[in-house]
């Protein structure tokens, strides 16, 4: 269970290090606090930031019931493949946001696969 603790730390750094890209492009392109719009490359950092938080949201808890009632090894891949999605995503909607669908899917499904894993094995588990 170690790998799902740092793939989640690590997940969690990355969603912090998205949240500085998001305070030093307010910076770098003048958008002050509380604004979220007046700069299309600061807006752009700032959905980046937005999206990984939603992520985050199926991700973190489908890691650990993957892990736990399928396999911390499988959820570790994914959890891996999910980090590299989500930087992929990153790069790619800053610069050009229609080139994003590459780190989309990849830092998507992970998520999507093992909360219908881990409720397939909790159902069969059960029943």
């Amino acid at each position: 269970m170690e790998l799902l603790t740092i793939i989640t730390m690590l997940a969690l750094l990355q969603f912090v290090y998205f949240g500085a890209k998001v305070g030093a492009a307010r910076n770098k392109y003048d958008v002050k606090a509380p604004a979220t719009t007046g700069n299309e490359t600061f807006e752009r950092h700032y959905r980046v930031h937005y999206n990984t938080l939603e992520q985050l949201i199926v991700f973190l808890p489908s890691l650990w019931a993957f892990g736990f009632y399928v396999s911390f090894q499988y959820g570790a891949i994914l959890g891996v493949i999910y980090l590299i999605g989500r930087m992929l995503f990153a790069k790619a909607y800053v610069e050009e946001p229609k080139s994003r669908a590459i780190g989309a899917m990849l830092s998507g499904l992970p998520g999507i696969i093992m909360a219908n894993g881990a409720l397939i094995a909790i159902a069969l588990s059960y029943f």
